[in-house]
């Protein structure tokens, strides 16, 4: 089978030739993986036997400055500092009273992402791997970042209006990018690959009331987007999200990725025996007590088996870290012997 040809049989729910390979990871760990390997970026997926490929709008928006300290800016102008994309440096919604507020903040211009390369990136691999596309849109992030998560879980209650018009105009910008690159290339994309965390290492960060009310809606046009061009759909969950399982296939969800083995409800058994026939399960090889803390290679090669042997009968998985973002400090050698048991143990007879 091609890569492409293993993925898709993974979400029609069928048996491969093997489990495919999934493989995020942070610029930090790609760029240690390059050197150590000697490597450049296309001989190191294949050396991961990574499955995807995936294919990124470019921001061609206005010029902006970064503060002093700053690392990274935002599509709705919230700048950030720390480690990776880091945290926000402000809220400026914070003290929001009004929709006249929301409505007048300056939200960005879907114009301002170029899809016009798309197409042509995208066929350097269509046929042979499962091609990701669409806007990332991590709308729970963005509204948290505009007025602080505190202010947030207030005005759930207080200001149900305001918290609407926040989400409905970030979902706007995403929706409408995404749309573009759907139009442009949807026939080589094969998944829309959106994230938004919403759990904690005890469970989700919102009850179910709160989460159906506001932030289910929006990720059921982001669903609805991808099924109208013939895509399948899959997101990013960190943490213990559970309870908002249901909800989340009731959106038009495929596939969660990348599932913490150890935040509360997301024991690997469980979820294959409940959910295994419904959605694609991909992840859940611990990235902090295997990958990272691991001390030998066949400690990572026992434990991705043990995963295997839960999450790989009759297909619906995928093989792959617990956090799309490999961090820095995760070795190498542990990195490439866990997708190493993924081939060697995650064969279909």
């Amino acid at each position: 089978m091609t890569s492409k040809e293993r993925v898709l049989t993974v979400f029609a729910h069928q048996e491969p030739d093997r489990v495919p390979r999934w493989c995020g990871a942070s610029p930090e760990f790609w760029g240690k993986a390059k050197r150590t390997l000697g490597l450049d970026d296309e001989g190191l997926r294949q050396r991961l036997g990574d499955d995807f490929r995936r294919v990124y709008s470019r921001y061609t928006g206005p010029e902006h400055t970064l503060l002093p300290g700053a690392t990274w800016q935002s599509p709705f102008g919230i700048q950030r500092r720390g480690i990776g994309f880091g945290q926000p440096m402000s809220h400026p919604l914070k003290n929001v009273k009004t929709p006249r507020e929301v409505l007048d903040y300056p939200w960005p211009d879907p114009e301002w992402m170029d899809v016009s390369h798309i197409r042509e990136e995208a066929s350097i691999y269509s046929g042979n791997y499962a091609i990701l596309g669409g806007e990332w849109a991590p709308l729970w992030h963005d509204v948290i970042d505009l007025v602080g998560m505190e202010q947030l879980y207030y005005l759930f209650f207080d200001q149900p209006e305001i918290v609407d018009l926040l989400f409905q105009n970030v979902t706007d910008f995403y929706y409408t990018v995404s749309e573009a690159i759907f139009e442009s290339a949807a026939d080589l994309i094969d998944i829309f690959f959106i994230g938004n965390d919403f759990g904690s290492q005890n469970g989700p960060l919102l009850g179910r009331n709160l989460f159906t009310r506001f932030i289910v809606p929006h990720i059921e046009r982001l669903g609805s987007l991808g099924h109208r061009y013939g895509l399948k759909t899959m997101l990013h969950c960190c943490g213990g999200f559970r309870e908002l399982i249901p909800d989340l296939i009731g959106a038009g969800m495929d596939a969660f990725h990348a599932l913490q083995p150890f935040a509360r409800g997301m024991e690997p058994a469980s979820l294959k025996r409940d959910y295994g026939t419904t959605v694609v399960l991909n992840g859940a090889i611990d990235s902090q007590s295997v990958l990272i803390d691991g001390k030998s290679t066949s400690l990572v090669e026992g434990k991705t088996r043990e995963i295997l042997k839960i999450m790989m009968p009759g297909g619906g998985y995928i093989g792959g870290a617990s956090h799309d973002y490999i961090l820095e400090e995760t070795p190498v050698e542990n990195v490439l012997a866990m997708c190493d048991a993924i081939d060697t143990y995650g064969r279909y007879k």
